[in-house]
């Protein structure tokens, strides 16, 4: 079985786990806590980030856009017409444009701020950057996610999924940040009713059940997490 090494509430932890389980690859995964800066995980990648995939066969592949290219490489073709990084050229520049969106912008913008101001924080010591969340980042993030929610429902008000016609690598990023915030209770779902709706219908599919049943010590996840019918 591949092993991942991810954490819980890392967002593009989440995406790769969205995809795998999508391609109906099971994982092994290991919880890493990337500030401890262990040095076996270090020697699988030396950017100390996660997620990263170790397959059966000992082949180490780390980031998410590399494991996202492997896996469609991979595991692509057998999904046929449901195949999560499109054959088209030009559909494929548009998942991955937006694969940048969530998991470059967003990321610096929102779900980054949040999870390690108010999930990471509470488990780094002191010295290493532990302690109160800073909130002034909090409300950047707070004040940021209003217009990437409008995008969303911008982009959904014209396609089926986000990139097209069919769910694809897109979505599951997407959902996998927006995921991390609603853990927190972080997410206006007022601000586009369509984003809303096109959240549900991810959040409602098999492979987003693992993630709603995370759980962080000592922390009790939004009443509306894990609710399908928000």
């Amino acid at each position: 079985m591949a092993v991942l090494f991810h954490h819980p509430m890392c967002p593009h932890s989440r995406f790769v786990r969205l995809a795998a389980a999508e391609y109906g690859l099971e994982l092994d995964l290991v919880e890493e806590r990337t500030f401890e800066r262990r040095s076996e995980f270090l020697a699988l990648n030396p950017a100390g980030t996660t997620p990263v995939l170790v397959e059966q066969s000992g082949m180490v592949i780390p980031g998410t856009g590399p494991i996202a290219e492997y896996l469609d490489e991979t595991r692509g073709l057998a999904l046929g017409n449901r195949r999560l990084l499109p054959e088209d050229p030009g559909s494929r520049v548009e998942v991955r444009r937006l694969l940048d969106w969530f998991n470059l912008k967003f990321f610096d913008e929102v779900s980054g701020y949040l999870v390690t101001q108010k999930i990471y924080k509470r488990f780094m010591p002191m010295d290493g950057g532990g302690g109160a969340p800073d909130m002034d980042q909090v409300r950047a993030a707070r004040s940021n996610i209003r217009y990437h929610l409008r995008y969303i429902g911008y982009l959904v008000s014209r396609r089926n999924w986000l990139a097209g016609d069919d769910l694809s690598y897109a979505d599951l990023a997407a959902a996998a940040h927006l995921s991390s915030a609603d853990f927190l209770g972080d997410v206006p779902w007022a601000e586009s009713e369509n984003a809303k709706d096109w959240y549900v219908r991810v959040k409602s599919r098999p492979s987003f059940r693992a993630l709603l049943s995370d759980r962080v010590p000592g922390m009790t996840p939004d009443p509306v997490y894990a609710d399908l019918d928000f």
